[in-house]
This record gives structure tokens, sequence and C-alpha cells, in this order.
């Protein structure tokens, strides 16, 4: 073990929504201590979910976030020498903190409209099981079942 683990924080709900997966996206979302323009942006984009879908935000960020979250992923493991890719099970908190990590980096990475579009255009196409965060999602599980041979060495 290297040293103690980070304290876990507790986190609170949102303002508007009163939910905390949406709280930790906006906390994600943030750059540089700007939680207000973090919010602004969240807020700016499931508004522009509610107004174009006619469908409830809350729902379609949920949706997303369970499409994009892998449930299966490679970790690096030295043994005898060599260095084995072993597949592992994801927990649900790492879940989702992948799929906001590839979400938000899918929605940066494009360019010509506010951030809030492009990440309410991201939430819809994920929520359909589409886009680029799915297809990162699928990189890992095809990584994670072509090292299946060595899912024996997993000590995790």
């Amino acid at each position: 073990m290297r040293g103690k683990a980070a304290p876990k924080r507790k986190i609170q709900p949102d303002v508007k929504y009163k939910n905390l997966s949406v709280s930790k996206f906006i906390n994600y979302v943030m750059e540089g201590g700007k939680k207000n323009v973090a919010r602004s942006i969240m807020y700016g984009a499931m508004d522009y979910i509610k107004e174009k879908t006619k469908k409830d935000p809350i729902e379609v960020f949920e949706r997303a976030m369970k499409n994009v979250g892998p449930s299966m992923e490679v970790r690096g493991r030295r043994i005898g020498g060599a260095n084995y890719q072993v597949p592992v099970q994801v927990r649900n908190e790492r879940k989702f903190i992948l799929a906001s990590r590839w979400i938000l980096e899918v929605a940066r990475g494009k360019s010509g409209k506010p951030m809030s579009e492009k990440l309410a255009q991201e939430f819809l196409v994920a929520s359909e099981n589409e886009g680029d965060a799915i297809r990162k999602k699928d990189n890992v599980h095809k990584m994670a079942e072509s090292n299946r041979a060595f899912a024996h060495f997993a000590k995790f």
C-alpha cells in the first residue's frame, strides 16, 4: 500500500435537480475552480435536452452514463518479469468516473458550438448507444475480451 487512502468526501446534491450524479458530473466539468461556469454548462445542456426532445433530461443523462460506463477493463500486472494486461471487473464508482471522463473528452474535442450544446448532443447520442464515447467503451471491452487468457492473474 502506498500511504493512506484519500478520505471520501460527502457531496451535496445539485441545486436544480437534487441529484447526486448531476452534482458529481458538474464537479468533473469544472475547470480552475469555476463551479458557476460548470453549473451553467450542465444546466444549459439539460435545458437543451428538454427543449429538443421533450424528454426528462435526468433520464437521458442517467441512461447515457449507464450506456457509456464499462463493465470490464484491463489493468497492467507485472508477473515474473513480464507485464500482462489483466481484465478486471469495473466498480460502480469507477464506471461513473470513466463515463464522465469519456463524455467530456468527446464534447471538449468538438468545435463550433457552445459547450452546453456539445455536452447535450453527446448525452443524446450516448443515451441511444451511439457516438464516440460508446466507441471508446467498446474498445475497452474488446481489449478486455482479447486478454481474457490472462484473467487467472487477476488478484485485485
